[in-house]
């Protein structure tokens, strides 16, 4: 009698279960799942923004044109320096201002907000802000017009070519750096401070305690920061909207503006939904990288 009431229980609270799962799970599944397997689809066919217009399957076409669209490898290049340039000053960073907020200071509070404000600015405002400073008649060339006279010829920062790119992912370094300054500061807060207190009696002070202690243990974090940052400057996009569009010289065009130049502007809807689906692929490598060097302290 016992065993039948535990398993009428366990049935009960599987369909309650279930019950609160089911929106969720058709909402996904209505909102990314479905659009998700469309986009494959027409990455095999040819079609336009009509979708009334039936599906005209063309094969392996749009993939052997972005295998060989010279415009790809540029916004691949372009991507990957954008990467590079972003993802070890924000992990370095991040750690470091982590860190420091995590250690006995007057303020340590306000610093702690001072640093996550950013994160809570609308990338919207911050680019408007952002293109203000880097305009000709802007903060920065106002005060070396200030600094050197009227002699100085005022940079270009958003209309050179060498520039812009550099110059939108200090946006990215600007909001993102408080944001994953927490997760470290979640990470620092976690090792047990006993380990610091050994270290010292075995004669490690200062800097070399964070080589001994901090870093081994916050090698999860580590990689965390590495692979999600890497994740959203793969797929940046706002920044360059709103600041240069892709230019000058297509300098700044990652793929994510591609895909959206492609499908918006070009209208070459099925060409922009293989654009995607190399994008989905990149992304994914992205995240097997994380679970592979996750350690043995899994975060996610």
């Amino acid at each position: 009698m016992s065993l039948v009431l535990v398993r009428n229980r366990s049935v009960r609270n599987s369909i309650t279960a279930w019950a609160f799962l089911l929106p969720a799970a058709i909402l996904i599944a209505l909102s990314v799942l479905v659009p998700a397997l469309m986009a494959l689809v027409m990455s095999f066919s040819a079609t336009g923004l009509d979708v009334t217009e039936p599906l005209r399957f063309v094969g392996l076409a749009n993939i052997q044109r972005l295998l060989t669209d010279p415009m790809v490898r540029q916004v691949l290049v372009t991507t990957f320096l954008y990467l590079i340039g972003v993802v070890p000053p924000i992990v370095l960073g991040a750690l470091g201002l982590a860190v420091l907020v995590n250690q006995s200071l007057p303020g340590r509070s306000l610093l702690r907000g001072a640093f996550y404000t950013p994160v809570l600015v609308s990338i919207v405002v911050a680019a408007i802000a952002f293109r203000w400073i880097y305009a000709e008649n802007g903060l920065i060339n106002g005060w070396l017009i200030a600094l050197l006279g009227d002699a100085f010829t005022p940079i270009g920062f958003l209309t050179t070519p060498q520039l812009a790119l550099p110059a939108v992912m200090l946006v990215t370094l600007w909001k993102g750096l408080g944001y994953y300054m927490v997760i470290f500061l979640a990470g620092l807060q976690g090792i047990p401070k006993e380990l610091y207190e050994a270290a010292e009696l075995d004669g490690s002070e200062g800097w070399r305690q964070h080589l001994d202690i901090t870093l081994p243990l916050m090698r999860p974090y580590v990689t965390l920061v590495a692979v999600v940052s890497s994740i959203a400057a793969t797929k940046v996009f706002e920044e360059v909207f709103l600041m240069t569009q892709g230019g000058p010289a297509d300098a700044t065009r990652t793929i994510v503006y591609y895909v959206y130049d492609q499908a918006f502007a070009e209208l070459e809807i099925s060409y922009a939904c293989t654009l995607g689906l190399a994008l989905f692929l990149l992304v994914m490598v992205l995240t097997l990288v994380r679970l592979a060097f996750a350690g043995d302290r899994p975060l996610i």
